[in-house]
């Protein structure tokens, strides 16, 4: 028994050290120059999900690099949102733009930093963004933890609100120009796609 939890932790600590901070380099290249598409919903129908209520503001589809990925277990939010993605799109997805910015997620905030700005900093700002995902189903999960940085990625569903019955509340931004807090994604996927190369 002794061994077994042993080779368990040893396979743990490499998988942590080896797999876990793998990176995905394709090199440079506009991989998604178009940034996301959104559509505001007249009238959106509210739905149970997970002992909470899903409102759906807009549709909204992205094809866009993984510049990094958090995985979270604690806190309310983790209920719903395992996982948050930093996206970029446009010279954000390009990997010579890229190789000067430090990318840094922390609780649930995603932060960038360069010693010379590659692109304008304002660019960076509106071509990337931080996004709070929850799966709609087992197929969404899978596919999410399997997601690493540098990836391209493709997703579609809903930004959204979630309610709960004690009155809290998590509501997406509905904007790429806005910054600090509350201009996160809120986003319900309902399809994702990690492209081969």
């Amino acid at each position: 028994m002794k061994k077994l939890i042993y080779l368990f932790l040893v396979a743990s600590i490499a998988w942590f050290v080896f797999l876990k901070n793998e990176r995905v380099t394709l090199g440079p290249g506009l991989y998604a120059p178009d940034g996301p598409e959104q559509v505001m919903i007249e009238n959106p129908e509210s739905f149970p999900f997970e002992g909470y209520v899903i409102t759906p503001l807009a549709g909204y589809e992205v094809r866009a690099k993984v510049l990094a990925k958090e995985n979270y277990y604690l806190g309310r939010e983790s209920d719903l949102s395992p996982s948050d993605l930093a996206l970029g799109w446009g010279n954000m997805s390009d990997e010579r733009t890229l190789e000067s910015i430090r990318i840094q997620q922390s609780s649930r905030w995603y932060h960038w930093y360069t010693d010379k700005l590659p692109i304008p900093g304002r660019e960076i700002e509106q071509s990337s963004a931080n996004v709070h995902i929850i799966p709609a189903d087992r197929m969404v999960a899978s596919t999410l933890k399997r997601v690493r940085s540098g990836d391209i990625v493709t997703l579609s569903g809903n930004l959204v609100r979630v309610d709960g019955r004690d009155g809290w509340k998590w509501v997406s931004s509905l904007s790429r120009k806005d910054t600090g807090a509350g201009s996160c994604e809120l986003f319900f996927v309902d399809a994702m796609s990690i492209e081969d190369y």
